[in-house]
């Protein structure tokens, strides 16, 4: 049987964590961060709102860039995070033709913890998942 490579993505506006599934056992593969930390809001605040925003927006758009470049590797990818950074994130990969054979899904999770992740990423895969025995049952 061939596994489907999938993935579930935690995500906020200032971090991502990767969880792939592989059927058994689920790997955490990796945490992106945005470049914009508290800090450069501080310091972009002082010194102009605009200059702020604009540079927020420009390190947004490289994290979302980031993310499109892991999600570019799997077959069905499901989106999940207390914020609307995911829907931010599925509607640029949805305009992307690249992303076009990918299953995208979106749904919404308050802030858990790296456990209940793994265990969402795990229950909507398993949900998904069919073996051709399953099929001919």
């Amino acid at each position: 049987m061939i596994t489907a490579k999938k993935i579930g993505i935690w995500m906020d506006h200032s971090r991502a964590h990767l969880i792939e599934f592989i059927t058994n056992p689920i790997i955490l593969t990796k945490t992106l961060s945005s470049d914009f930390t508290h800090q450069d809001k501080q310091n972009s605040f002082e010194r102009s709102e605009s200059q702020m925003h604009n540079r927020e927006q420009h390190q947004q758009a490289q994290y979302y860039k980031r993310l499109g470049d892991v999600i570019r590797h799997y077959e069905e990818v499901i989106l999940f995070g207390p914020t609307d950074a995911k829907v931010e994130l599925y509607n640029l990969l949805k305009a992307d033709h690249l992303f076009s054979k990918i299953k995208i899904e979106v749904q919404h999770a308050d802030k858990i913890t790296e456990n209940q992740q793994l265990a969402f990423v795990k229950s909507h895969f398993s949900k998904h998942t069919s073996t051709f025995s399953d099929v001919i049952k």
